[in-house]
């Protein structure tokens, strides 16, 4: 069941997360990418406590896909140090894996 995973990162406009869910989608490194929010996120940076309107974008996706995932989200990401967090997936319904499974495997299938 580890094989799979959920890619998580955060942007700062529903238009960015979209960018980013159409183009892991379109290369079949995502099964599917949610969209959520606005969230609101309060953290530190440069010294400072920023407080941003942010949106949260979850990709369902094989954990051997991780890498490329990360290199497309730093592509697309306007922020200097986004989230990218890989979250192990521990159990899920079996017609959602196989779901993810058929159509993750069709990458191997176009990309070789």
């Amino acid at each position: 069941m580890t094989e799979f995973v959920q890619v998580v990162t955060t942007v700062g406009t529903a238009e960015v997360g979209e960018q980013i869910a159409e183009r892991l989608v379109a290369e079949r490194l995502a099964a599917c990418v949610q969209i959520s929010g606005p969230i609101t996120s309060t953290y530190h940076w440069k010294g400072k406590i920023e407080q941003e309107r942010e949106y949260v974008c979850t990709a369902k996706t094989f954990r051997k896909n991780y890498s490329e995932i990360e290199k497309i989200i730093l592509e697309l990401h306007p922020y200097d140090t986004p989230e990218i967090i890989a979250t192990p997936v521990l159990a899920a319904s079996k017609g959602f894996l196989d779901w993810l499974q058929s159509e993750l495997a069709k990458r191997d299938i176009v990309h070789g």
